[in-house]
């Protein structure tokens, strides 16, 4: 199978999660490689007949059945189209690309998650994978952040993930708005103050993280403070992705492309490129 050239894809479920953010399950063929061979961190490319081609990260399991979960908000021509899409609309997905996060490197760590806004939509992937093995890892812990409560992706889910004991949950939204008192384990932050009074062993620790890449310097900062070393912080930098093999140059960071280098990264990776973080 051709992973460049796109598989028709039919809606099979949206739920809409905020006032502009859905998200939508497909269906596609069994066992293609665009939802069968996907890595936590990967994307894929999602194309509209006559509208347009987007990168869109992966955000649910890797399955054989032909299902693929996609987090899209609804910010540009693709993406705008999408809103008004049902169950059996069609679309075209080509895919998997780039580098995901080194889940086999994870084993018998720690592992911190750190996600702001819609990042939480790949670092659900990866949240999801470690959990369906939760035997394989040590401590897990999720920062997120956004900037108001309705606005919190997957909260319930999280919150239960929590509730049921796989996972340590710190949350975070500024400003407070006017439902903030419904959250008591929220506090009024940014996502960099998340990592105050963490209590990690740096030997032992990986860190994941996807959000807003102007935070990127703040969360690198705070986590070389607590003793992480630069292998083992891995950054995604998907928001740079556009065609997704390489051509266009849009994601380019230094000598290397974030669509076929990344688009995830550990801060080694990154160490000496100006404006990498950024």
């Amino acid at each position: 199978m051709n992973s460049h050239l796109p598989v028709r894809a039919e809606i099979t479920a949206v739920l809409a999660l905020t006032a502009d953010t859905t998200l939508f399950t497909f269906f596609t063929e069994r066992d293609h490689p665009v939802a069968a061979a996907f890595k936590p961190g990967q994307f894929l490319q999602l194309s509209l007949p006559g509208v347009g081609e987007i990168p869109i990260s992966y955000c649910g399991f890797s399955s054989a059945d032909g299902t693929v979960e996609l987090c899209i908000r609804h910010a540009g021509r693709v993406t705008a189209a999408l809103k008004t899409a049902a169950p059996g609309a069609a679309v075209g997905l080509r895919g998997p690309f780039g580098t995901g996060f080194p889940i086999s490197e994870y084993t018998g760590q720690d592992l911190l998650l750190i996600s702001g806004g819609l990042g939480m939509a790949p670092l659900r992937s990866l949240l999801l994978e470690i959990l369906a093995h939760r035997e394989r890892y040590g401590r897990v812990t999720l920062l997120y952040a956004a900037r108001e409560i309705g606005v919190l992706l997957f909260l319930d889910e999280l919150r239960e993930m929590k509730r049921c004991g796989e996972l340590e949950l710190r949350l975070a939204v500024d400003p407070p708005g006017p439902d903030f008192g419904a959250l008591n384990d929220c506090r009024v932050a940014l996502l960099p103050a998340l990592l105050d009074q963490l209590d990690i062993a740096p030997d032992r620790t990986y860190a994941a993280v996807c959000g807003p890449p102007v935070v990127y310097p703040y969360l690198v900062t705070g986590l070389k403070s607590l003793g992480l070393a630069d292998e083992r912080v891995h950054l995604s930098l998907e928001r740079r992705m556009k065609c997704g093999i390489g051509r266009c140059g849009h994601c380019a960071v230094g000598g290397l492309l974030c669509c076929v280098d990344g688009p995830v990264f550990s801060l080694a990776d990154l160490a000496g490129i100006e404006g990498a973080l950024g």
